[in-house]
């Protein structure tokens, strides 16, 4: 029985595209139901589509990646995915931009040997480049928090006659579903805001 032929994509953000990876999964001629696609971060493997191909895959086929950080972006974690892959799966993997990180050449000792020795350096690569990115990422928002700039969601501002209506709340005059009808707020925003303003009056 000729061996299957499999396909992993990933890409970090829906604001990046997989289309340079899915072309060069069709110029490898990998059946498009056969190409598992993840749009998340690299930093596990917790990912549906890759755990999904792991259920799909048996001893003797082929999975092509486009490169080892697409694969991945933790050290350890590649390796472990790696030999759960090559040795317990017993698949064979091409990452296509690294021609010495083809399980299909070199099966002596030393073809292994240097595989491996790539292996490890690449996913240390992988791994130190996204920690540089989140280093980065981080410097970039302390930056802009000392400039003024504001992160998330802009704060719902109370309605005028909040102190009122908490007045008429705390004396039973309405109840929790009207007060936050008027107010246009969940319960949990509603209490916290309610602890707030009672600790500007302390």
């Amino acid at each position: 029985m000729k061996n299957r032929v499999f396909g992993y994509v990933r890409v970090s953000s829906v604001s990046q595209k997989e289309d340079r990876q899915l072309i060069a999964m069709q110029q490898k001629c990998v059946p498009k139901k056969n190409i598992f696609v993840d749009m998340q971060s690299g930093k596990d493997f917790n990912r549906p589509r890759y755990q999904e191909l792991l259920t799909k895959l048996k001893s003797g086929d082929l999975l092509y990646v486009m490169s080892i950080d697409r694969l991945g972006r933790n050290y350890k974690e590649i390796q472990k995915q790696w030999y759960i892959l090559t040795k317990e799966i017993g698949i064979d993997i091409c990452v296509m931009d690294m021609p010495l990180l083809d399980t299909r050449s070199g099966k002596d000792l030393l073809g292994s040997f240097i595989a491996d020795l790539v292996l490890q350096i690449l996913s240390f690569v992988a791994q130190n480049e996204w920690d540089s990115i989140r280093t980065r990422q981080k410097q970039g928002i302390q930056a802009a928090q000392k400039r003024g700039v504001r992160f998330g969601r802009p704060k719902k501002k109370d309605p005028k006659d909040f102190t009122v209506l908490v007045a008429a709340w705390e004396n039973k005059e309405i109840g929790l579903a009207e007060i936050l009808g008027k107010c246009n707020m969940s319960e949990s925003t509603f209490y916290r805001r309610l602890r707030e303003y009672r600790s500007l009056k302390d």
